[in-house]
């Protein structure tokens, strides 16, 4: 029998460790390694089980087992410290506000397109070279400041893993990805409502997409989804495989990837209030 709707449950923390979440949703945990190390720290059986994922590890932890960290003052202590050195990370200016003090004519904003990013496995939208070195640049860039907004695609079978049958031969897995179970947020309107991009498609046709939010650190990263209940069928798979399916197929990605994407920024930074590359 086919599964009519995923869900995925989220843990109720104590008042105590509630910026967990925030440092679970920021991706700079990746390269943080303070951080991580904390994750580590909270349930050292649940962080292996949840494959170094903060966001899959806080549902995993029993609520027993919360409730004896919000009573441990050294656990309590670390979580505020790291979350104040977050936020004053997110907030201070950097090597780029230095630089564009001096030098006024610098962007303001900068838009970086990619078919895939590479920024954490817990966030699996990439196949190799190409997505790492996206993901990487994300880094770079909220390390120095640069105000970029990455703009690419939320596959929903991502990329397949290979595995060997017993004849050698390559079989091919697809996951399929819950966009609620992993590092995102739903970009929505003023009215709570998400927001839809449109982009004409062959036929006199037009795809509907939804955008998804992941944070890497002081970069946002705003993911196109056209699995809603807005598009036919076939529209509703064009973001269903990294590197999948035909010519046809893969052209619709780019029209959604470029046109919806530069649309998709346009609302982000009218929504937040972000300086328009």
């Amino acid at each position: 029998m086919k599964a009519l709707r995923r869900f995925t449950v989220r843990a109720q923390l104590p008042a105590a460790l509630a910026p967990l979440q925030t440092l679970a949703t920021n991706l700079r945990w990746t390269w943080h390694t303070p951080t991580q190390d904390l994750f580590a720290t909270l349930d050292p059986d649940a962080w292996e089980r949840a494959g170094h994922d903060p966001v899959r590890l806080l549902g995993e932890i029993s609520s027993v087992r919360l409730g004896e960290l919000a009573r441990d003052a050294d656990t309590v202590v670390t979580v505020r410290e790291l979350a104040d050195d977050l936020a004053s990370y997110l907030q201070e200016p950097r090597w780029y506000q230095v630089e564009r003090e001096d030098d006024p004519s610098l962007p303001a904003a900068v838009g970086y397109f990619s078919m895939e990013f590479g920024v954490t496995e817990a966030l699996p939208n990439y196949s190799g070279g190409l997505g790492v070195l996206a993901g990487d640049h994300l880094k770079a860039a909220s390390d120095l400041g640069v105000p970029l907004i990455g703009v690419g695609l939320l596959y929903r079978s991502g990329y397949f893993r290979q595995s060997l049958s017993l004849d050698g031969w390559q079989l091919e897995h697809y996951p399929v990805l819950d966009p609620q179970g992993l590092p995102l947020q739903l970009l929505t309107g003023t009215d709570g409502e998400p927001v839809l991009v449109e982009v004409a498609m062959p036929a006199k046709r037009t795809l509907k997409a939804r955008v998804w939010q992941a944070s890497a650190g002081r970069v946002p990263l705003l993911l196109l989804d056209s699995d809603i209940e807005e598009n036919e069928p076939d529209l509703r798979g064009v973001t269903d495989r990294l590197y999948g399916g035909d010519q046809d197929h893969r052209i619709r990605q780019e029209i959604l990837a470029g046109i919806g994407g530069v649309r998709a920024v346009r609302a982000f930074c009218a929504l937040t209030g972000t300086p328009q590359p």
